[in-house]
């Protein structure tokens, strides 16, 4: 009901309202704008606003038994290079320690060749009127240390040869495998890609050898260095007092380093013993060589006695086409492992490392056999689904005559680890037939 002048209720003449009265506070802009915005919602032409986007779903579970791969490279690698100054120099610092073997051989190589050379020969045996002993002893000497130096050389600076490009994995494939969650599907998409590949041996779990710092398909005996970050071709072991990687490419230059080694210090330690003696009996008067003389004696016997133990070791493992990863785990082959899988016989398996000519043997020039990513094996038509050999009285004869082989060498064959289906027959000399899925063999002698 409206008065007379026109005014509503609560109104005061003049359009001023009497209300009750508004008292401001701390927060009342705040508490203005949610009340504004209150009536504007409530006012009927007011626009609504729109309802906030759904949250997005929750990836799918990944199905029962399902393995889900590690970190893809792509992520490793933008996670190091995020870190990539305290990586690089911790990187530096790893280099820079892993030659400090190296420098104390060469100190130690150094020191020896004065205290024998200058101290031996010049100064004891010339001023005692032995020269044509001096002489003989300083040729000799020369002779023993330049081989040494040569070898060492060469294991240094000779870089680990690494698997070819074919056996990387192509940009698809990549892809294929970093998005595949099941172990299953990635080792099917590691069949493919080594279909056509020269591979004979699996992981102890008969998956194919996959390393996933380098995105490549392993070839037979070669293995990841966590200290060159590199697979390395038949990979022996790292060897900190070469600062290097001891595999395919420079297995026979370390072979001929520690031989070298032990015929330095062999020859130092029994030319040097006479004076030895005399010094320690006093028949020789004490100058500055007594000290050089005593000390060399010391330290050529203790190299030679390290060196003849881990000399004959690798001899053995030569003798026996092993490395020192397969003296410790056996390769596993399509019927299981085998420690003597790739023993051809003595006499072969030294081949294999030193080569076929003789005149380059004891020169530290590269003369091995075969590439380094496939190598012939000693069974090569056994039949896959036959049980592994667990007699110790097999692998015994395994280097005897009369020993099951194939008549073609496995880079001839064309029986692949991933291709069970292929065949091959041979008639020479000696008939023989080599199937899959039978258990046919041919009797080879092999020459111990």
């Amino acid at each position: 009901m409206q008065d007379p002048g026109g005014t509503r209720p609560g109104e005061a003449r003049g359009g001023v309202a009497e209300g009750p009265p508004i008292y401001s506070s701390w927060g009342s802009g705040s508490s203005s704008a949610s009340e504004a915005g209150r009536l504007d919602e409530e006012r009927p032409g007011a626009p609504e606003s729109p309802p906030p986007p759904p949250p997005p779903p929750p990836p799918p579970p990944p199905p029962p038994g399902a393995w889900r791969s590690p970190r893809p490279w792509g992520a490793r690698f933008c996670s190091r290079q995020r870190n990539m100054a305290p990586w690089t120099f911790w990187r530096c610092c790893q280099r820079g320690v892993g030659w400090v073997p190296v420098l104390f051989i060469t100190f130690v190589v150094v020191w020896s060749y004065y205290a024998y050379v200058v101290e031996l020969c010049v100064f004891t045996l010339s001023g005692n009127g032995e020269n044509g002993k001096a002489v003989v002893y300083l040729v000799a000497f020369h002779l023993f240390f330049v081989m040494f130096v040569w070898s060492y050389w060469m294991t240094i600076f000779t870089s680990p040869a690494s698997p070819s490009k074919e056996f990387y994995l192509s940009n698809s494939e990549k892809e294929r495998y970093e998005k595949e969650f099941s172990q299953e599907r990635q080792q099917e998409i590691l069949r493919r890609a080594a279909r056509d590949l020269p591979i004979y041996t699996t992981s102890a779990s008969r998956t194919i050898r996959y390393c996933e710092r380098c995105q490549l398909i392993k070839p037979d005996r070669a293995h990841h260095c966590s200290a060159c970050d590199i697979c390395i071709l038949k990979m022996d072991h790292h060897c900190p007092w070469v600062n290097n990687c001891v595999g395919f490419s420079n297995y026979k230059f370390f072979l001929l380093f520690l031989l070298y080694s032990l015929l330095y210090c062999l020859f130092v330690a029994t030319t040097v013993l006479q004076y030895f003696i005399k010094f320690w009996t006093n028949e020789l008067s004490d100058t500055r060589a007594k000290f050089h003389v005593l000390f060399l004696f010391f330290v050529s016997t203790m190299f030679f006695i390290s060196v003849l133990s881990l000399f004959s070791y690798h001899c053995w493992l030569v003798g026996r086409n092993r490395t020192t990863i397969e003296s410790f785990r056996s390769p596993t082959f399509s019927y299981g492992p085998d420690g003597n899988g790739f023993s051809l016989g003595c006499s072969k398996n030294w081949r294999q490392v030193f080569g076929d000519e003789k005149k380059y043997w004891l020169l530290p020039i590269f003369s091995s056999l075969g590439d380094g990513c496939s190598f012939p094996t000693r069974l090569v038509g056994m039949d896959p689904e036959q049980a592994p050999v667990t007699n110790q009285n097999e692998y015994a004869r395994s280097i005897g005559s009369s020993q099951p082989f194939p008549i073609k060498p496995l880079s001839e064959s064309k029986n692949r680890l991933l291709d069970s289906e292929s065949q091959w027959t041979e008639n020479e000399s000696e008939e023989g037939t080599v199937r899959s899925g039978t258990n046919n063999h041919v009797t080879v002698a092999i020459e111990n």
